[in-house]
């Protein structure tokens, strides 16, 4: 979309990362029009209410000339014509804000999305109703997708604005945000941590096995001990494995690639966190289990169908060759 496009890119690439849309409740008011085609209602509360503001100039908000050159926060819900969801910007984002450059809107751009978020101050909510064609030639620069086209000939976006800012204090916000979801994120993995150290000791009982454990959490039993030497960071190393959930489930193995040993690098970061710490504890020739917590494996994210959000994982490997 052009209208995102900045001298910021953390906020130009911020659309699909935003808020939540109000809604309006009992028979909505008929919709407002530009010159351009452009319909619109607009609300801003009062006392505890949505109130409908009045129509504006056929040409726009007058105001708007104050607000160019800022950054507006705000939160996006696009729909087609038969209202199915392209994209809700709270659903997408964690709840952060998009943040929008403000320019001068220019011929090229009117009926589009970048006029329609010019008629809103901070504080306002509104519904557009945009031409279909008009916004995806104009606002984002490509065809029409079928599945669109084939639901009507409009647009609707729902838009609430809460701030206008210069870029400064807009980058502001955004370097605080970022900082507390890396707090969060830091107390989500602690939390994460205790747990899967919980699972891997109820896990080793059940399974009356006695591992040791490394400073970060990995435990590993070696169940039949090599002669060789351990290998070094840098070094080659090739390794028979099967991959297990804790559940018993095998979501991956050598067997399953013709028996062929995974080959890799120890300690560049090519293999889970897990892995480069685990390797590196065995001689050449050594079996073993390794037990890793989600957090030196795929953390909450997960991979795929087949190693679901915070998993630990089980690993029974045998160190091969070391190059």
């Amino acid at each position: 979309m052009q209208f995102l496009l900045s001298r910021l890119p953390l906020l130009a690439s911020a659309l699909f990362m935003a808020a939540g849309l109000m809604s309006f409740q009992g028979e909505p008011a008929p919709f407002s029009k530009l010159r351009s085609g452009l319909e619109y209602r607009i609300y801003r509360r009062e006392n505890g209410r949505y109130v409908l503001r009045p129509a504006l100039p056929a040409t726009g908000d007058p105001s708007y000339a104050t607000r160019v050159g800022r950054i507006m926060s705000l939160h996006l819900e696009f729909r087609t014509a038969t209202d199915s969801v392209l994209m809700h910007s709270r659903r997408q984002g964690g709840g952060q804000p998009v943040r929008v450059p403000l320019d001068t809107i220019r011929r090229g751009q009117a009926g589009g999305v970048e006029e329609a978020l010019s008629l809103l101050q901070p504080g306002d909510s509104g519904v557009f109703r945009l031409n279909v064609d008009t916004v995806f030639a104009k606002s984002f620069r490509q065809p029409v997708p079928p599945f669109v086209r084939r639901a009507g000939a409009t647009l609707t976006v729902l838009a609430k604005a809460e701030k206008v800012q210069t870029e400064a204090e807009a980058m502001q916000d955004v370097q605080r945000q970022m900082q507390l979801a890396q707090e969060q994120a830091k107390k989500q993995a602690a939390q994460q941590k205790l747990k899967d150290d919980a699972r891997i000791l109820a896990y080793l009982k059940q399974n009356k096995l006695k591992a040791l454990k490394t400073p970060s959490g990995v435990y590993y039993v070696v169940t039949k001990a090599g002669t060789g030497l351990k290998p070094k960071k840098g070094q080659t190393v090739s390794v028979l494995y099967k991959g297990l959930l804790l559940n018993g489930k095998v979501f991956d193995s050598s067997e399953r690639n013709g028996n062929k040993p995974i080959e890799f690098p120890l300690g560049t970061g090519q293999v889970i966190p897990g892995w480069d710490q685990g390797i590196a504890l065995l001689n050449k020739g050594s079996k073993a289990i390794l037990l890793i917590p989600s957090g030196l494996a795929y953390g909450p994210r997960g991979a795929g169908t087949d190693i679901p959000p915070n998993s630990v994982l089980r690993f029974n490997v045998e160190l091969v060759g070391v190059k």
